[in-house]
């Protein structure tokens, strides 16, 4: 760490709010630092006599010639030139500039910068990148900024431009980049050292430098940049400025309710303050009295937030469906926003089996939401989370919708029943949701048929539909695109260890699996081989049922029976 004094020269372009710069100005000049105001020649005479005369009082503010300045332009190079020289040469003892707009927050007293920066001697903090490995810039001009002419305004004329830079690489043509120089980009708000400012304002190329960078896109993200890797020995390739853009090359704005999270970041300035934050400008600059004045910043936060909230508007909330984001098959970003379960056969087989499940975990058990005539919610409510109808007209009109609004809505895990009577339109949503956990008990949609009074010629066609509409079911779940949980168990599988099963889902939603031991009533299964022999005479093969000739499990008993013979 170095002795040696620093003494800030602050550079601050303006073109707007001239009554909030004219009081960051003072807040620059009052903490110690020289400042030299560049205001854009577009703005009316009147108001640049105001902001002199409001620092009339400040003999260490400056103001440069004006340029009418334009974004993307070599104006804005050309102002800060003049703004940096008038400090240089006004102020003998400045050793560091930094540049900054009227918009411009110090967030620390001018006394920790020139700590920080004394903590650093000679180094210059510049953003400074070659562009074939810039990964920020918007609109495919990395490498051809610095190749191809700009002689449109990009804001004003864009036709213009677009059209004009199309010609070129229609046409090939390429300018010719001057010798010696390699283009470097980087954030226009840099702090350079009096001895790297100097050289760069007084390089013997500069007129030859300036024609170039004068047909460059944006070169006050390039000029200063290049030129500080040919006069510098040593750069921080970092800017002092916390500055963040969106997609289109803006700046994100702070607002008062970024209070704590500027303050965090223990950044030395921060940029682009709304006009209205008027809590910002009050608290601001403000030291932390837990950390040393040299203390380095920290913006990694600020970032990680801006990154966060940047992905949340682009990809939206995870589940819900809007009529401006509607997503493209598979591409959702999320199909729905939380966990759920679906249990499909244990309510034909355990007729209590949803009240019981509800009682031994932690969610909303339902029970046949997609059932054909009408959407069964816990309780039976007519209205169920989110105020949703159980009306299945209105759920049969965007099931998907349904579905993922009552998910999203739910405070707790949605849990319900599933059968090949329900509607199975929902069938690949489900396999393909990463959130669904789906627990089946193939051919117990047989158990309410054994125990029905309808005709036997009823019962063989009903018996027909529902194992079509099962096995149908079973390929999708077989599916190579499955990306849901998937327990399977046959109706033979089940009826010889139902606790076991009914463990492993309990453990599976989060209860406690020896809970299964308390078994609720199963529903007598007795004379299912003859009822499915008789199917088969019939000319209906019963499939996946398993081996129903195999010892099962009496509830009632602690010892295995079998079954009466066919």
């Amino acid at each position: 760490m170095s002795d040696a004094p620093v003494r800030l020269g602050v550079v601050m372009l303006c073109h707007e709010e001239l009554p909030i710069a004219a009081g960051m100005a003072r807040v620059w000049a009052e903490g110690g630092a020289a400042v030299s105001v560049h205001v854009d020649a577009k703005v009316s005479a009147d108001a640049v006599r105001a902001m002199r005369a409001g620092l009339a009082d400040l003999p260490q503010v400056l103001f440069s010639p004006r340029h009418p300045c334009e974004w993307g332009t070599f104006s804005l190079v050309r102002a800060t030139q003049d703004a940096a020289a008038l400090l240089l040469d006004h102020f003998g003892d400045v050793t560091h500039v930094l540049v900054v707009s009227g918009a411009c927050l110090p967030l620390r007293p001018v006394r920790d910068l020139c700590a920080y920066l004394a903590r650093h001697p000679g180094c210059d903090f510049i953003e400074s990148v070659t562009a074939g490995d810039v990964g920020w810039t918007v609109g495919g001009l990395n490498e051809e900024r610095f190749t191809l002419r700009f002689p449109f305004s990009f804001r004003r004329r864009r036709k213009l431009f677009d059209r004009y830079v199309a010609l070129q690489r229609r046409l090939k043509l390429s300018r010719r980049i001057p010798q010696g120089l390699v283009p470097h980009l980087g954030s226009q708000w840099w702090c350079l050292t009096r001895s790297t400012l100097a050289a760069i304002l007084a390089d013997p190329r500069r007129a030859e430098f300036e024609r170039y960078f004068s047909r460059v896109w944006i070169p006050d993200e390039s000029y200063f940049q290049t030129l500080a890797r040919r006069h510098s020995p040593n750069i921080e390739s970092r800017s002092l400025t916390l500055a963040k853009f969106d997609d289109q090359g803006k700046p994100y704005i702070f607002y008062d309710d970024h209070l704590e999270l500027l303050q965090q970041s223990r950044c030395f300035v921060a940029r682009k303050i709304w006009r209205g934050a008027a809590r910002l400008y009050r608290h601001f600059p403000q030291g932390d009295p837990t950390a040393a004045p040299a203390a380095e910043p920290r913006p990694g936060r600020v970032d990680r937030i801006v990154g966060q909230a940047v992905a949340r508007r682009r990809l939206g909330r995870a589940g819900l469906y809007m009529q401006s984001r509607f997503p493209l098959k598979d591409r959702e970003n999320g199909k729905t926003a939380a966990p759920y379960a679906v249990l499909q056969g244990f309510a034909d087989l355990l007729p209590g089996f949803e009240t019981w499940l509800a009682d031994r975990i932690d969610a909303d058990v339902h029970g046949h939401l997609f059932a054909v005539d009408g959407v069964e919610f816990a309780g039976r409510s007519p209205i169920g989370p989110g105020a949703l109808s159980d009306s299945a007209a209105l759920r049969d009109l965007d099931p998907r919708g349904f579905l993922a609004n009552l998910i999203r809505i739910a405070r707790r895990m949605q849990v319900w029943q599933f059968s090949p009577r329900d509607m199975q339109e929902m069938n690949w949503f489900l396999a393909t949701d990463p959130n669904a956990r789906i627990f089946v008990v193939t051919g117990a949609w047989a158990v309410p048929l054994l125990h029905s009074d309808m005709p036997f010629d009823d019962i063989r066609s009903a018996a027909a539909i529902l194992q079509r509409t099962e096995l149908a079911q079973m390929d999708v779940l077989n599916s190579v695109w499955l990306k849901a949980q998937v327990q399977v168990w046959d109706l033979g599988d089940f009826c010889a260890r139902p606790s076991v099963v009914l463990g492993s889902i309990l453990q599976g939603l989060g209860g406690d699996p020896a809970a299964a031991a308390d078994l609720p009533p199963i529903r007598e299964i007795a004379g299912m081989d003859r009822f499915l022999q008789r199917l088969r005479n019939a000319g209906l093969r019963p499939q996946l049922m398993g081996d129903l000739t195999a010892p099962r499990f009496d509830p009632d008993t602690p010892t295995l029976q079998g079954y009466p013979a066919p």
